[in-house]
């Protein structure tokens, strides 16, 4: 092989390492804004206060048919 043949495949998987580096960084960082925003999606769908249901409703229930 020729030695500016070599340089390019060098050149070339080099150039792929960093592409896929850049990727799984942007991966990283997709999925920690996606944990983010997930935590205040779960926080908002909390119930703020308990019901105000009379404490008699749900205690029993009619079966006769």
């Amino acid at each position: 092989m020729e030695l500016s043949s070599l340089t390019n495949q060098v050149a070339s998987q080099a150039s792929a390492q960093a592409s896929a580096m850049a990727s799984l960084l942007l991966l990283r960082k997709t999925l920690e804004l996606q944990a983010a925003s997930i935590g205040g999606l779960i926080e908002a769908a909390t119930p703020a206060s308990l019901p105000s249901n009379p404490p008699n409703l749900g205690n029993s229930v009619d079966v006769v048919v």
